[in-house]
């Protein structure tokens, strides 16, 4: 929609007079919405997006480009890209059939050209674009991108955010010392609990660790990033079966560092828990 302005000059008699200025608007016959299919987003993910064109016009609107920024920002004069397309993603539908894809030029910023609205109707792009390195991952942060479209005298935009994930995302690993145990000895289980996620693992996430050792453990011990606990509190152990378990809510694990480089890269440092479990094979 664009408004336009004017007003008339009336002379007479050697001299002038102004009318009153009128405003008027300029309907677009082609109207744009963009939407974010996926709800959030983290580091390495892939977003789904979908363009809507409308075409309320009596007369088909052919030739249209589409263009995406990819959620182009600026750092330190650096204009850099949060997101990258994922070739061979396009699908295009008009009056809801699929259509041969549109040619697309990845960019930044990406381009769809040959686009054509039948008069009355509508067209969908639907694409994959890949979060990169570029994207900011700290509690809070978002990617806004903005879709223009153009050609056949259209000149139409519309944007979509999507919000970084603000969650805890946990992956666990096992280490067993020593590897070779004599009959009778003691061995340790280490499990390492990280998070790459900018939010902690609190209790309220109830996060717990099991595991069934065999050979089953006696005189066994837990530690928790170095504090002793104990069973039955913090966790429960069956010596007949071998079954142990934390208990929910014991075990917290530190959100992960999030740092921006000069480069406008970002860094994530993992935040770690450490479970021991140490005990003797047989009575």
């Amino acid at each position: 929609m664009a408004e336009f302005t004017n007003f008339a000059t009336l002379s007479y008699r050697g001299g002038t007079l102004r009318s009153n200025t009128v405003t008027g608007e300029i309907l677009e016959t082609v109207s744009v919405e963009k939407t974010a299919v996926s709800g959030s987003y983290s580091d390495g993910d892939t977003l789904s997006y979908a363009v809507g064109l409308a075409n309320s016009g009596t007369t088909d609107v052919t030739g249209l480009t589409l263009s995406d920024d990819l959620g182009a920002y600026e750092l330190d004069g650096v204009t850099l890209y949060p997101l990258s397309y994922v070739d061979g993603s396009a699908r295009l539908f008009v009056n809801g059939v699929l259509q041969p894809a549109p040619a697309a030029t990845a960019g930044p910023p990406l381009t769809f050209g040959g686009i054509d609205i039948p008069a009355g109707g509508s067209a969908v792009v639907v694409y994959e674009a890949a979060v990169t390195e570029y994207a900011p991952v700290a509690v809070g942060s978002e990617i806004t991108n903005t879709v223009s479209v153009s050609g056949s005298g259209v000149d139409v935009s519309a944007s979509a955010t999507v919000p970084v994930s603000d969650a805890a995302v946990l992956n666990i690993t096992k280490a067993l010392n020593p590897a070779a145990v004599p009959a009778n000895g003691e061995l340790s289980y280490t499990f390492e609990i990280s998070n790459i996620g900018n939010s902690e693992a609190g209790a309220a996430d109830e996060v717990v660790v099991s595991d069934t050792f065999d050979p089953s453990l006696t005189n066994l011990t837990a530690s928790f990033d170095g504090a002793k606990w104990a069973r039955g509190v913090q966790y429960s152990y069956d010596e007949a079966t071998g079954a142990f378990a934390t208990l929910p809510g014991q075990i917290t694990v530190p959100a992960a560092s999030c740092t921006q480089n000069p480069d406008g890269t970002w860094s994530i440092r993992p935040g770690t828990a450490t479970l021991t479990v140490t005990g003797t094979i047989g009575s």
